[in-house]
């Protein structure tokens, strides 16, 4: 007898199981479906690897002094302290020891004090495009010279870890043509660097020589 009542229990199972897979196919409940993972959001800026330079750039013809005349970024030091920015300049220039990098100081004032940022810009196989290596891959700055004239403006991207900042320099501290300030506008809006994320530099006031107990090399957050 017992035999028999598990052999009705199994029955009984195997009806049951059919009837929920039935219910299934007919639009009955279902069980709930894993949940999917979103795909990552796509950046809204466009990568640096796909910035273009406007030219083939004549690197030879970008070493001198130029002066930093505005900033477009997101960077959180220039957020919270972009108005107290100070008369920033940098120099290009060849660098002694080898044809493949380019050797670039940037002088600024830091608690009333001048200093001189000494920095390697490695040229890459691109013209106009340039790399300043950081302690690991991940923290170099990609660089491209997205667009000048050579003798009064240069437009310049800098990518670090998918995040970009532009900066305008002048090859003088003379104001640039509106025009021009319109075209570094648009550019930087494609970028998703609308005005508010602008920051203008002073154009008085530089840095002349720097005491040697002001000279550091590293590689900049922003």
């Amino acid at each position: 007898m017992a035999g028999l009542w598990r052999c009705i229990l199994a029955v009984v199972m195997l009806m049951c199981v059919h009837l929920w897979d039935s219910a299934e196919a007919v639009g009955g409940a279902k069980s709930r479906p894993r949940p999917q993972r979103r795909p990552p959001k796509k950046p809204k800026i466009t990568p640096i690897d796909l910035t273009q330079p406007e030219q083939d750039i004549d690197i030879e013809r970008m070493l001198g002094t130029w002066y930093l005349l505005n900033t477009a970024s997101k960077c959180s030091y220039l957020i919270n302290h972009g108005t107290k920015v100070e008369p920033t300049v940098i120099t290009i220039t060849r660098t002694a020891t080898s044809n493949e990098t380019l050797s670039v100081s940037t002088k600024t004032r830091h608690n009333h004090q001048c200093w001189e940022i000494l920095q390697v810009y490695h040229l890459t196989s691109v013209p106009g495009r340039l790399t300043l290596k950081g302690s690991h891959p991940e923290q170099n700055i990609e660089i491209v010279i997205g667009d000048t004239d050579y003798n009064s403006y240069a437009i310049m991207y800098y990518q670090k870890q998918g995040k970009i900042t532009m900066k305008l320099y002048g090859k003088s501290v003379d104001n640039l043509p509106e025009p021009l300030l319109t075209k570094f506008e648009e550019l930087a809006a494609k970028q998703n660097l609308q005005r508010a994320y602008h920051f203008p530099f002073p154009t008085y006031s530089h840095c002349g020589d720097v005491d040697r107990d002001h000279v550091i090399n590293c590689v900049p957050t922003c």
